[in-house]
């Protein structure tokens, strides 16, 4: 956890669990550079953000100084050192499993050591959520928990794949960037769209999109021609990503995993667990049962 200090120093921190999400506050007086240890590598890797609420900082990360006002996000995950100083501020922040945000892996990526605007959309209420989650603990029962971190985890999600990086804008409903410099990407765009929306239909294959848009099976195969998979691959990763995010799910623990198959449409539950082997390295069963065991350690 960030500011993890001797109590000499004077500093506060509240630290609350939410299902495997953990949301903690932080007041701490002025302090110069002063090194945050990595997080030890487990079967996850656990997702870190920060929101300075009052104060300006500093995070020396990777020999780059990320500078910090009132209102803005960092995100990293832990793995590599960092520094932070400046003072007094107050933060709030939240880690959770990779495993808990409906992103693919590079979408988290782009987004790790960056600064991210707060102040206002889906920031903004991030950042209320957040403070609230700490300074009203009384009013949330136990059994909140397990939906309170999958309400977080979407919205983290939505800050990530709403944020800038470059020249590019990433497509919140494909997971994808684009440039504009392809005439062909608005249809690609909108193809990717369609299929995010019926990825719960078995019939859902490279010949059933190219229908539904009007054009011929050929021309589908070269739109895609310039993303980095196949029409069919595209179709079979984001139905394991959603698979996997509800298997991670504690709110769902009580659903058969042949049941979340079906439901992104995979026919038949052999099918799905060799796919999903085959991406993860690991059954979906002993995958749940890792999600759900002591400090969410998930293999990923």
């Amino acid at each position: 956890m960030y500011g993890h200090h001797r109590a000499s120093i004077r500093q506060h921190v509240r630290l609350v669990e939410h299902g495997a999400a953990s949301v903690w506050s932080v007041t701490c007086p002025p302090q110069f550079p002063r090194a945050l240890a990595p997080v030890r590598r487990t079967a996850t890797r656990r997702i870190h953000l920060l929101l300075l609420s009052h104060g300006e900082a500093a995070i020396l990360h990777d020999g780059r100084e990320t500078v910090l006002g009132a209102g803005d996000f960092y995100c990293d995950d832990r793995v590599r050192p960092l520094q932070l100083r400046g003072g007094p501020i107050r933060a709030v922040g939240i880690a959770l499993p990779e495993a808990l945000l409906p992103l693919p892996p590079d979408e988290t990526d782009r987004m790790l050591g960056r600064r991210i605007a707060g102040r206002a959309g889906s920031g903004a209420l991030l950042a209320r959520l957040l403070t609230q989650l700490t300074e009203d603990t009384g009013t949330f029962q136990p059994a909140d928990g397990p939906r309170l971190g999958t309400v977080l985890g979407n919205m983290v999600a939505a800050l990530l794949s709403h944020s800038p990086d470059g020249d590019t804008d990433t497509d919140a409903d494909t997971g994808s960037s684009n440039t504009g410099t392809d005439a062909g990407r608005p249809l690609t765009v909108r193809i990717m769209a369609f299929i995010q929306r019926r990825l719960s239909d078995p019939e859902l294959t490279p010949r059933a999109v190219a229908a539904a848009h009007g054009i011929s099976l050929s021309y589908l195969h070269r739109l895609f021609e310039a993303e980095r998979e196949t029409v069919a691959a595209y179709i079979r990763r984001r139905r394991l990503e959603r698979a996997r995010f509800d298997l991670a799910d504690p709110a769902q623990a009580a659903t058969p995993v042949h049941a979340v198959a079906a439901r992104w449409g995979f026919a038949r539950a052999t099918d799905f667990a060799r796919a999903f082997r085959a991406v993860y390295g690991i059954a979906p069963t002993d995958f749940r049962r890792q999600a759900g065991a002591p400090g969410g350690r998930i293999a990923t």
